[in-house]
Formats: C-alpha cells, structure tokens, sequence
C-alpha cells in the first residue's frame, strides 16, 4: 500500500468545515491525522464527522505530538503567521487561507522561512488553479501585450452582512458560521480588503509579473468600521500603475465580480469572470480570444488541497497560487490600510 499524506488543519472553523475538511477527506491520496480549533465541543464535532483521530484545542500540542507532511491554516486572519511559522518549523508543507497574514513584515517573513525550509507554501485563491488563468499568464509573459504599463482591477462581492457583523446569509444551516470577530472587527483585520479583494491581488500577481512599491487609497465603512469600499492606486517596481476597487454590496442574487484589464505596450489583456470572457486587444489587430465555457468564472475550491497533497507526496505539480502571491497582494492591502489611515501615499 502506498503512503498517504499526513494532512493537519489548524483553526478549523466555518471554512474548513465547509470545504476543506471535506475535500481532504475525499482525497484516496490523504489522510487527516489531527484537527485544532477551539471550543471542545465543536472540536469533537468535527472530529466525528470527519473521522479525525486526535483533536487538539492548543495547535502547538499538535504540532508536537503528531508527525505531519502538510497543515492547512484556517484560522483567524491575525492569526496566519503565528500558526504558519509554527508549522513550518515542524518541517511541513503549507496551505495558508487567504490572506497569508495581515502584514507586509510578516508576509517577507514566512516566505523568507519558507524558502530557507524548501517547503512550499500554497494560498488558495480558487481562480488562480483555473486553466483559463494559466492562458492569461503566458499571454503576459510571451509578451502578447508588450511591456505591463498600466492596471485596472475591479471586484465586488455580495458581503454586506456579514461585514455589518451580521450572520452570513449563504450559511444558514452550516455546521459553523463565519465569525464577525474575524471579518466585521477593525481590529483583527476585518474587512472587505483584507477578507475579498485579496483574491482579486492574488489573480493579478498570479497573471503579471509585478513589485508593488506605493499605494495610495480611500475606504468607505460599514457600520463596525471596515471597510465596505476600497479604492486605491497602486504603483508598480516597473513604472506600472494600477487603480484598484473592491465593494462588498453586490444584491445577494449576483455573484462576485471580478474584471481584470492589464494595458501594455502592444496591446491590452482583458479578463472578465462575471461574464466569462478572456481576450488580449492587440494595437496591430491581431486579437486573441480564449474561448472560457460557461460555468468557467465560477470559484473553485478543490484543486488547491489537492496540490498540498501531491507536494507532500513528492508529485511533481504546478503550485499555480505560490507563496510569493500572497505576499505581494499583502504588500498591497498593507499599505491600503495605512494610506486610508494616514491620508498619506504609503510605501510598500
């Protein structure tokens, strides 16, 4: 019999419970050795559910006691860095929830740990393990659009509630519920930035090579005091700039949003995945047009766990959602932040 990849979940809560748990389990190629969350009753629960040998309350009790080839971190935002350097230091692989952690430092930090470790760190932004968006990145990289001069990045999502601190409506019924303490609290990174337009950043810098450097930006609050809207301007390490907007008030019935336009030299990528249109205009006429079937724009969940599987196996696979992704869009919502804070233009 084969060996199987000896998979951990920390801060296992709504999320991991919906999706992730769920997926692991499914995979022939797994096996869930250990889950941590607080509260034992709810630890139990998943345990039983997901037929999890050993649960743990405290995460550094799991790491210690049970050998592990790859953890996902689940937890609270504020919480990433903390759990992902312990479980590096235990010498796994990793899958950290968006966004990787909450500051730029600690962004650097973790990939500079992860690198010295020659473990693999995957952020699981569902839209960059579609094939659609490997076309849209060898379309930049072969240079289809020339040299990267300018960015318009949009997305919204329906979230008023939830960022109201509300109970989030799609979930009732769930085994858990996404916790205002994470996404409606100023103060442990709750909003819209770090919670939905991080997916947007990790799409972008999954399909243009680019260094943001200086960030400039303005927020509109929802009634805890995150932020409902952002806009910002981003400058790029290559003279690039980019406008970027996100909102949390799409009606419930209209899905996320999402429309990429990256302007080059020679000609413009334009992503779409609302209406499921991938194209590149070029200034000779030479179109490109990507056929994208319909369904195609829709979020996907499964493939990133999957890839932390076959990484803990030794498979050779394509981290198409690397560390280095979500720093970069880290690097950006920092700086956000402290802009909206300061009135300031921020460096990264």
């Amino acid at each position: 019999m084969s060996r199987k990849a000896r998979i951990g979940v920390i801060g296992a809560g709504w999320w991991a419970a919906v999706n992730h748990l769920p997926v692991l389990r499914a995979n022939e190629d797994c096996e869930i050795v250990a889950v941590n969350r607080l509260g034992a009753p709810e630890l139990a629960e998943l345990q039983r559910k997901f037929e999890v040998p050993l649960g743990f309350e405290d995460y550094r009790a799991m790491l210690d006691q049970v050998p592990m080839d790859g953890v996902v971190i689940s937890s609270p935002h504020v919480l990433h860095h903390e759990h992902a350097i312990a479980a590096l230091a235990k010498g796994c692989h990793l899958l950290v929830e968006k966004p990787l952690t909450t500051t730029a430092a600690d962004a650097r930090d973790l990939m500079a740990k992860a690198d010295a470790a020659g473990k693999q760190v995957i952020v699981p932004y569902g839209w960059n393990f579609k094939d659609w968006t490997d076309e849209a990145r060898a379309l930049v990289a072969d240079g289809r659009i020339g040299r990267v001069e300018h960015v318009v990045l949009q997305m919204a999502s329906a979230l008023e509630d939830l960022l109201a601190g509300h109970p989030m409506k799609e979930t009732e019924g769930h085994m858990f519920r996404p916790p205002p303490s994470t996404w409606a609290d100023p103060k442990r990174a709750g909003g819209y930035g770090w919670g939905q337009l991080v997916h947007a950043l990790g799409l972008l810098f999954r399909i243009a090579d680019l260094e943001p450097t200086r960030v400039f930006a303005l927020t509109g609050k929802s009634p805890t005091g995150v932020d409902y809207y952002d806009a910002a301007v981003v400058q790029f390490a290559n003279g690039a700039t980019a406008s970027v907007s996100g909102s949390a008030t799409t009606p419930k019935h209209r899905g996320n949003q999402i429309d990429l336009r990256v302007f080059g030299s020679e000609g413009v990528l334009v992503l779409d995945i609302e209406r499921e249109r991938l194209e590149v205009w070029r200034r000779d006429g030479r179109d490109i047009v990507v056929e994208m079937t319909k369904g195609a724009g829709a979020y996907a969940c499964e493939k990133p766990l999957n890839v932390l599987v076959d990484i803990c196996l030794g498979r050779q696979v394509v981290n198409q959602s690397p560390g280095i992704v979500g720093m970069r869009a880290v690097e950006v919502l920092d700086a956000l932040y402290r802009s909206a804070r300061s009135g300031r233009l921020e460096e990264v």
